[in-house]
């Protein structure tokens, strides 16, 4: 996969249009990656703000995985896993994110802001942990 960047607002239409993006780009399917992008985007719309300028990068890992990264200006917002009770209509994105991600983090910059970064492994290594774990994707 060549790396791959956009530059966009946060808004709740780039969302699903930044997924097509990057399924056109990866020219796959690559479901896992593109629910890392749209939830990344989704908590800078949820907590720096709608409208706010977002960068999405996307590159190869040394082991042949993707690393995603969102970064934002906003120095709020900094990513926490928490459980969402089974009321709640939100709270679950990093938790999706945990599940499919073999490590995700964030790190400050650029300027006051910041960058959520998620590395999902190979998609060999996706299919053997989803066994692993008694699922299956096809």
């Amino acid at each position: 996969m060549k790396p791959f960047r956009a530059e966009l607002l946060a808004l709740p239409k780039e969302v699903s249009a930044l997924r097509r993006a990057v399924r056109a780009h990866v020219g796959a399917p690559c479901d896992d990656l593109q629910l890392c992008v749209g939830e990344l985007l989704a908590n800078v719309i949820a907590h720096v703000g709608e409208g706010a300028p977002a960068t999405l990068t996307l590159t190869r890992t040394a082991d042949g995985g993707t690393r995603v990264e969102v970064g934002d200006p906003g120095p709020r917002g900094w990513p926490v896993l928490r459980r969402a009770a089974g009321g709640d209509e939100g709270g679950r994105g990093l938790a999706l994110l945990d599940a499919v991600a073999g490590r995700w983090g964030v790190r400050a910059g650029p300027g006051a802001g910041k960058t959520v970064w998620a590395e999902l492994p190979p998609p060999l290594d996706r299919g053997a942990r989803a066994l692993d774990a008694g699922h299956s994707h096809q």
